[in-house]
């Protein structure tokens, strides 16, 4: 009955292995999914915002010439008003002139003062409507000219009698105001008003002067260190003044002056140009998404690497679970058998019954050690594992367990060979942990053994540590497969070493240990020529 029950309970194991076999090999599935979803989370955001980018591209452009659309409104809205302003205060200062000076040196004298403090003002011309009564003044080098008649400005007044019109009518509303006259006549530039009487008069001025010298003080007031404003002649293209100097390929925001047609004022953004805004805006924005997109893609790769590591580990331990009932399958099995058979006293001589015994007794052992492993192993997860450090001669240890592994191992076909130093070798440590450690090596360098049986245990010293090295001529570990084998449940993924079935344990708890004790864990090994553990433990300097 109980052979029965062991029977179908190896079954029973047989089928859980198939089956978390077959869960792994469908782990490759949850990968993919992972893969889309990952690459989904990132490229969404990133077209969102290269979308909102391109779209939002004009709109800012068109923001940004508004702005300075409006700021040079109300620069050439502050020009313009000056210059009104200062040709109005001198029709004003001409009409005092007029009215209050009879005497003729006496309004000599104030005309070429006036003619003297504005340079831009070159003549002035006053009449009736019916050219009976004309008055010309003009500054030249040897001073100011007076004349009783001109016919350029009569003709001039009759080609404008439409303008003339026009600003006596507003005259009788007690509104004053000045229109500009362009003849062909070069340089200069001629203001038509009315005074009072029913009569008119023209102001001719230089169109540059009137920018050089009465225009730009305003216009560096209101330029200040933001902008460049010039002021150009808008059909050949020529500067008449300007703030700083500017690249001539840039294009600047311009508007035509009121009260000098065929004159612009431009402005541009002092260091940058609007274009200049706009690319940098773009640039700025451009690695700003890139910045975005290379943050999106290490915390994708962050995400995917985690994930795949809790995919990786769950097969893992689908593994560990799938060997773990192995190694525990064999020896209830075969405890099961043999001490069926003893029970049922079906053995009559005495040395078969020590026999089986002993077969009793050595997976009994096994099966402790396995359990052993697993019960560390949990202590070390829940960080329960604790070590009792105390001085002791390292190679009264090692003695021991060369002791106790030799003549079970000779049994087995073994070379079992130790050297150790003829001085004593002293460290602070826990024994128990240490023994654990060197055990696990041994117990892997017989089960991984291949036709050469030989087992090497070394002690020796090196600088401040104690070296301990465990060898064997067996099937070795591939290059790649190194690194990992110290990381928990892991197995070799090909070869003999995955063939060869283990908890996945061993080589994590003796890292473990190592890294509880300040020292490390190397290995050197070839696939075929065997492997070489070595432990390296600090020494106990004190003593």
């Amino acid at each position: 009955m109980k052979g029965f029950l062991f029977r179908n309970f190896d079954i029973l194991l047989l089928q859980k292995t198939k089956l978390i076999s077959n869960f792994c090999s469908d782990m490759n599935k949850p990968k993919k999914k992972i893969i889309l979803i990952l690459l989904i989370v990132l490229l969404l955001p990133i077209l969102f915002f290269t979308f909102r980018e391109i779209t939002s591209l004009s709109n800012d452009e068109e923001l940004i010439e508004e702005i300075y659309n409006n700021q040079l409104q109300s620069i050439l809205f502050s020009v313009n008003q000056y210059s009104d302003d200062m040709v109005r205060s001198w029709t004003l200062r001409i009409s005092s002139i007029l009215e209050n000076n009879l005497n003729e040196k006496n309004l000599e004298k104030d005309l070429e003062s006036l003619f003297r403090e504005s340079e831009s003002v070159k003549s002035i011309f006053v009449s009736d409507t019916l050219y009976r009564n004309q008055f010309y003044a003009a500054f030249e080098e040897n001073g100011v000219v007076l004349k009783n008649k001109n016919d350029f400005y009569v003709g001039m007044a009759q080609s404008s009698k439409d303008i003339l019109l026009r600003l006596f009518r507003y005259s009788e509303s007690d509104f004053k105001k000045i229109e500009p006259v362009i003849p062909d006549s070069g340089n200069l530039l001629h203001f038509l008003f009315v005074l009072s009487g029913g009569k008119f008069c023209f102001i001719s001025i230089d169109k540059d002067l009137f920018v050089q010298k009465t225009l730009s003080p305003k216009v560096q007031s209101v330029a200040r260190d933001q902008f460049i404003v010039n002021i150009s002649d808008s059909v050949s293209g020529r500067i008449v003044y300007q703030t700083a100097r500017f690249n001539p390929n840039e294009s600047m925001l311009k508007k035509n002056l009121w009260l000098i047609p065929g004159f612009q004022i431009g402005i541009e953004l002092k260091g940058e140009t609007v274009t200049d805004l706009v690319k940098s805006r773009t640039s700025t924005n451009l690695i700003i998404f890139l910045g975005f997109a290379f943050l999106m893609l290490i915390a994708v790769w962050y995400a995917y690497r985690n994930i795949k590591k809790e995919v990786e580990l769950a097969q893992i331990k689908s593994d560990f679970v799938s060997n773990v009932s192995h190694e525990l399958r064999t020896p209830l099995a075969l405890i099961s058998m043999f001490s069926e058979t003893l029970e049922l006293g079906r053995v009559k001589s005495e040395e078969k019954k020590n026999e089986y015994y002993g077969i009793i007794s050595r997976e009994a052992g096994r099966l402790s050690n396995i359990v052993n492993k697993i019960l560390s192993f949990s202590q070390i997860e829940a960080g329960k594992r604790y070590y009792h450090f105390k001085n002791f001669v390292l190679n009264d240890l090692l003695q021991k367990i060369y002791d106790t592994y030799k003549f079970h191992l000779s049994n087995k076909g073994f070379d079992f060979l130790f050297s150790q130093p003829d001085c004593q070798v002293l460290i602070n440590g826990d024994e128990e942990a240490l023994s654990e450690a060197v055990i696990n090596l041994i117990d892997n360098a017989v089960k991984y053994s291949g036709e050469i049986k030989s087992v090497t245990l070394r002690l020796q010293i090196n600088n401040d540590s104690a070296l301990i090295e465990v060898e064997d001529k067996g099937i070795g570990i591939a290059k790649e497969e190194q690194v990992k084998i110290f990381e928990k449940f892991y197995r070799a993924s090909k070869g003999l070493v995955h063939d060869t079935k283990g908890t996945g344990l061993g080589l994590s708890l003796v890292k473990h240990i190592m890294e509880a004790h300040k020292g490390r864990i190397e290995i050197e090994s070839q696939p075929g020529e065997g492997s070489l553990f070595r432990l390296l433990i600090p020494l106990n300097k004190q003593e």
